[in-house]
């Protein structure tokens, strides 16, 4: 595969921060994450960011063919000539047949739609065992990278708290949201023979080595 366009799915709480990073350092090619794009597109006063600024000015979403526009306009940028890495969009199907129908016109298609699969317990003890520190922001956790003093940080002795969005009753919500909206993508991009399967339950190393497995060298 010489071209990797790029998707990739999985939970909140299955890493995908992690191996965005890494995929889009070894190949080469850029991370398009829709929030940092729009904010993009708002500052260079592109067409679409204009348009895209009269809603977030009012406080409302941005509506799809609106933010289909700016990814329209950033994967024709000369950097995504190899390729792209898309984290956090497409979320439902609509915006994902709409994302079809853009690269269709740019002659291009998905080539692999990642998806990093993890049990829901897992995700919840994940995501609500997160802690930060009040005073310098470093992040623990009570399982994974517990603090040595139960509640207080070992870099500066502040307060350890756990952020709103990681209070259990929020994580299982987060969850429901994801399995409704986000997961039919799966069988979407099943259809047309693009998905590949990914256990989240490994070490990051071996999340990400399989990865590898699945797209291949990097220029190949």
């Amino acid at each position: 595969m010489s071209q990797f366009d790029l998707i990739l799915l999985g939970p909140p709480g299955a890493g995908k921060g992690t191996q965005a990073s890494r995929i889009a350092a070894d190949y080469r090619i850029p991370h398009v994450s829709t929030g940092d794009i729009l904010r993009a597109a708002v500052k260079n006063q592109t067409q679409m960011g204009l348009e895209g600024k009269k809603y977030m000015d009012a406080g409302e979403l941005v509506p799809d063919a609106v933010v289909i526009g700016i990814v329209r306009e950033r994967l024709q940028e000369p950097d995504t000539a190899k390729g792209f890495l898309m984290d956090g969009f497409p979320r439902t199907i609509p915006q994902a047949q709409a994302l079809d129908a853009a690269l269709d016109d740019l002659g291009r298609a998905i080539t692999k739609t990642i998806v990093i699969l993890v049990d829901e317990e897992d995700l919840v003890k994940r995501l609500t065992g997160r802690r930060i520190c009040r005073v310098c922001q470093a992040p623990f956790h009570v399982n994974f990278n517990p603090p040595r003093e139960e509640g207080v940080c070992d870099k500066c002795r502040g307060e350890l708290y756990q952020r709103d969005d990681d209070a259990e009753a929020t994580v299982r919500n987060r969850l429901e949201v994801y399995r409704s909206q986000t997961e039919p993508l799966i069988d979407y991009y099943d259809r047309a023979g693009v998905v590949a399967r990914i256990d989240g339950a490994q070490s990051p190393d071996e999340v990400y080595a399989s990865i590898r497995e699945v797209l291949g060298p990097a220029g190949e």
